[in-house]
């Protein structure tokens, strides 16, 4: 998984995101975290568009990002630093072998039938909720 550092700034009722890596990569939102579901949403496609033409740029950590003049200017107008995960799936689907409390798996088959999904399906979508979250 790669993480892509973004600056946020405004006020609230109107935020703004925008990844340094990724010129033109922009999202909004009202709140802090609208504003940061709606970059996640961005930067995917944004990253999708790149990877069409092979051009996918590569995530600095936070340290480079702060050594960066443009970042640094923005810091001290007030922006802030927020660390994007970004999961591109490759389509292909790859075994793993769990262990797990035969309660909680219970739990789980129960949750994912009612949700209409398979375990393994469930268990993706709960542990992609969990990493997007932070």
């Amino acid at each position: 998984m790669t993480r892509y550092i973004a600056l946020i700034d405004g006020k609230r009722g109107a935020y703004g995101v925008a990844f340094p890596d990724c010129p033109g990569c922009t999202a909004m939102g009202k709140s802090l975290d609208e504003a940061l579901a709606n970059a996640r949403a961005a930067l995917f496609e944004w990253i999708d568009d790149a990877a069409a033409d092979d051009n996918i740029p590569e995530a600095r950590t936070v340290e480079a990002a702060r050594e960066d003049s443009e970042v640094a200017k923005a810091i001290r107008k007030g922006a802030a630093l927020a660390v994007v995960p970004l999961i591109r799936e490759s389509g292909r689907p790859k075994r793993a072998n769990l262990s797990l409390d035969a309660g909680l798996l219970d739990a789980i088959d129960e949750a994912a039938a009612a949700a209409g999904l398979t375990r393994s399906a469930f268990l993706a979508s709960a542990a992609r909720e969990k990493i997007l979250a932070g």
